[in-house]
């Protein structure tokens, strides 16, 4: 398995896919990162040679991926969180923070549902 900013990119998948497993990096950016590196998109991760992962790795050092990128969300939540906004209010209080309806959805956000006795009349 090749390894890639710590993450293990499974062998049997093509490239672009495989690098679909880094967090920050999505399908047009692992083409992106493709065609920058000259490397076909539908070699598999297990063929590449040392060559080309060496220019994969360079290519994937110019983005924020995976621990500098979760870093920079969880600092952007906790910011809004101290400046009081409403977006930070919603992370506090575990709501949903993009305007979603609370009043029927929303057990993603709110977790699992509990009964108050005597609400309905």
């Amino acid at each position: 398995m090749a390894r890639i900013k710590g993450v293990d990119v499974p062998n049997n998948k093509r490239i672009e896919i495989a690098l679909t497993y880094i967090y920050g990096i999505g399908k047009s950016l692992s083409k992106q990162i493709l065609n920058d590196a000259k490397i076909n998109v539908n070699t598999k991760a297990g063929d590449l040679t040392n060559d080309e992962l060496t220019k994969i790795r360079d290519e994937v050092n110019k983005y924020t991926v995976e621990g500098d990128l979760r870093r920079e969300v969880n600092m952007n939540i906790k910011t809004k969180m101290e400046i009081g906004s409403y977006e930070g209010t919603r992370h506090k209080r575990g709501l949903p923070v993009r305007g979603q309806r609370t009043s029927r959805n929303a057990r993603t956000r709110k977790g699992k549902a509990v009964t108050i006795a005597n609400k309905k009349k």
